[in-house]
């Protein structure tokens, strides 16, 4: 069996020792323009060159959580695109929302500053009732944020695109309900996959209706987030603020207008990051179960695109 691996941007020499480690009678190389057919390969954002030259590949394992990028290259005809099923990306994707929800929440932010001015103020408690929170996208990522918000009593709502059933959650699904979830939310959290349907789906139309004093958490994709709409609803009054993790393009530009927003937070794409021992575990396996004919979870259907 030959495994290759092209991930762009990544330290290749600590996955190939963790990938030959657990698959001994294995080659497991770098690829590099004109390398031998490999079965199985683990990639990000690899270039259509490899794909080109890879016709024959059985299985594609994408290391990251989406796989929007991967979707517009011509892939090989019987490759079968799989991404990892969490690899402990769930729980920090839990972390990282929930402490975002909590800060808005509490106005830590407004406290901190207080506090660098030398002002010591309180603010009257908040309800939590007054802060629904939907989460659009209940794939494993968004089911997970979902659970853990409920653990501190804020009202979850949940949207996707088909009807999904979770405890705690009030959950909506299609076009039909969307409308609905929007409009009893106050804060907005997205964990959408990327596909031609959800591109541009934070716009105006949808901020406006979310309730006033509205908060968005962004760490799917940039392209799920009109900025300049996200802009002049923040001045506008009807937005409060935003916390994102991902932008249209990273790193974001220094000339960009959100780094001149003082209610946008921004972090640099590091919500959940993969984690390679338990990656490399799940695509051992996964490599094992294809190999036997089996079929395997988190195959994506390439016409849905997730």
């Amino acid at each position: 069996m030959k495994v290759t691996f092209c991930c762009t941007g990544t330290k290749a020499e600590p996955w190939l020792e963790g990938l030959r480690t657990a698959l001994p009678h294995a080659e497991v190389d770098v690829w590099a323009p004109g390398a031998p057919q490999a079965d199985y390969a683990v990639v990000w954002a690899p270039p259509q060159q490899f794909m080109d030259e890879q016709p024959g590949l059985k299985g594609l394992f994408n290391i990251g959580a989406g796989v929007d990028g991967l979707l517009k290259l011509q892939l090989p005809a019987n490759a079968k695109v799989v991404r990892l099923d969490d690899a402990g990306m769930s729980v920090q994707m839990a972390e990282y929302v929930t402490q975002a929800v909590i800060r808005h929440f509490r106005e830590l932010d407004s406290y901190e500053t207080d506090m660098k001015a030398g002002n010591w103020a309180f603010r009257k408690p908040q309800m939590r009732t007054d802060f629904p929170v939907g989460v659009m996208g209940l794939g494993v990522l968004g089911e997970r944020v979902a659970k853990a918000l409920g653990v501190f009593e804020f009202p979850v709502r949940g949207w996707s695109r088909s009807a999904k059933q979770i405890d705690g959650v009030h959950t909506f699904s299609g076009e039909a309900g969307f409308t609905e979830f929007l409009r009893g939310t106050r804060i907005l959290v997205n964990l959408l996959p990327l596909t031609p349907d959800t591109e541009n789906v934070i716009n105006r139309s949808t901020l406006q209706q979310l309730l006033p004093g509205a908060y968005v958490i962004n760490v799917a994709r940039g392209a799920h987030l009109v900025d300049a709409d996200l802009i002049a609803l923040i001045e506008e009054g009807h937005v409060a603020g935003a916390l994102l993790d991902v932008f249209r393009q990273e790193p974001l530009p220094a000339d960009h207008a959100f780094w001149t927003v003082p209610q946008i937070t921004m972090t640099p794409h590091t919500s959940a990051r993969t984690l390679r021992e338990e990656s490399i575990a799940q695509i051992v396996g996964k490599v094992a179960a294809m190999s036997r004919g089996e079929t395997v979870q988190g195959m994506v259907d390439t016409q849905r695109g997730y």
